[in-house]
């Protein structure tokens, strides 16, 4: 069956796929069998606002606990003498106890505003200015390493825009034209370079990449399913090397929770991506990074509906065999009032910008400050490729 986008986005099942030129010159290569050993980078976007106080709170805190009566994670899962884990990332977890999963604590995009439209911005375009910027710095990221996007949805995600890939495919029917229709339309307009070229790209796309996501299952909610779908097609010959995720509704203002809730249900999904990756990557795992990205954090405090609301610093989990090893990275700035933004939020201490830059240094074989100069306009970022990542 055939979903309509509307579907496809309420039910927080989204992917979109950048793809090398090579698959968008000849697509039937996705049919091969042999391994694709390109190292691949997975973007989790986690919408709404993670709460990295959730995520991975600290162990021993009078500050957290007196600050969420209601809503603290009771039973997590210890992973050093400081911080633990929700017990619902129990996949990030074995990922952890293997050396291939680690965290970056009070971090977070240079946005300190409380809107999710600038916000969510931001954290596609890299810029600090919202809609200034009408490229995504994972797209520049790309167009620096000479590569094509495409993506599963429409409109394409800023995230994915640069200037050489804007390229989609949200087919309304799951089967191609027939060699006979694109036979005519290519005949007709043989002189039209610029649309000959558009249709050879049409005809090259993977199909079997969308009957996957759109029409095999009734659970469009299982991200389980659809982290099988982009591994199977992210290890084939001349495939995707980037993948992109969306999982909304972190927006907990009520009824958050602690172990329990329905931030604890948005985090299993996430657990069910590193999962399927994990599973559906075989050895090629050893040859990714999977990191969040989310616009703000949350909230020290609890509020009256048992929720709590948008905030500033947040954690970022990253997964995969390209993780140097299971540490958490952070400037901790603890949790006393005097040390919180504003008198409420975690500090961000970390421009989470330099993970994503030396996150593609290590992927796409690119110089950290090459892409610091090219995609991220000499911000003052840090390399962290050394210190997080395996070259």
């Amino acid at each position: 069956m055939t979903i309509s986008r509307r579907i496809f986005l309420r039910n927080s099942a989204g992917i979109a796929i950048g793809t090398g030129s090579v698959l968008l010159a000849g697509a039937s290569n996705l049919l091969g069998n042999t391994v694709n050993n390109r190292k691949k980078l997975v973007i989790i976007m986690a919408r709404g606002g993670l709460d990295g106080l959730t995520a991975v709170p600290p162990s021993d805190s009078q500050q957290y606990f007196d600050a969420r009566p209601n809503i603290v994670v009771k039973d997590p899962i210890k992973v050093t003498s400081d911080f633990a884990l929700h017990p619902e990332l129990r996949s990030f977890s074995r990922l952890w106890s293997k050396h291939k999963a680690a965290i970056v604590h009070a971090t977070n995009i240079p946005y300190m505003g409380r809107s999710h439209f600038d916000g969510q911005n931001l954290m596609e375009s890299g810029g600090r200015v919202p809609y200034k910027e009408k490229t995504g710095w994972l797209g520049r990221g790309i167009d620096e390493a000479g590569l094509e996007g495409i993506s599963v949805s429409l409109p394409i995600p800023l995230l994915l825009r640069g200037k050489n890939n804007s390229d989609s495919y949200f087919p309304s029917r799951l089967k191609k034209a027939s060699d006979a229709t694109m036979a005519l339309l290519t005949e007709h307009y043989k002189n039209d370079t610029n649309l000959k070229r558009a249709m050879d790209r049409v005809q090259n796309r993977p199909i079997s990449m969308t009957e996957g996501m759109m029409g095999k299952t009734k659970n469009h909610k299982n991200f389980g399913f659809l982290s099988n779908i982009a591994g199977t097609q992210m290890t084939r010959e001349n495939g995707p090397q980037v993948a992109i995720f969306e999982v909304f509704g972190f927006d907990t203002h009520a009824a958050q929770g602690g172990r329990k809730g329905l931030h604890g249900e948005k985090l299993s999904m996430i657990d069910d991506i590193f999962d399927g990756l994990q599973k559906s990557l075989g050895d090629q795992f050893n040859n990714t990074l999977v990191l969040t990205l989310t616009e703000f954090g949350r909230t020290l405090r609890e509020n009256g509906g048992y929720g709590s609301d948008h905030g500033y610093g947040t954690a970022v989990l990253m997964a995969g065999g390209l993780i140097k090893e299971a540490q958490i990275y952070s400037d901790w700035p603890g949790l006393k009032s005097t040390n919180l933004f504003e008198g409420r939020d975690l500090l961000s201490t970390i421009d989470a910008r330099s993970i994503y830059c030396s996150a593609m240094s290590i992927c796409f074989g690119i110089e950290f400050k090459r892409l610091q100069k090219k995609v991220f306009w000499n911000e003052p970022l840090t390399d962290l490729t050394e210190t997080l990542f395996n070259a």
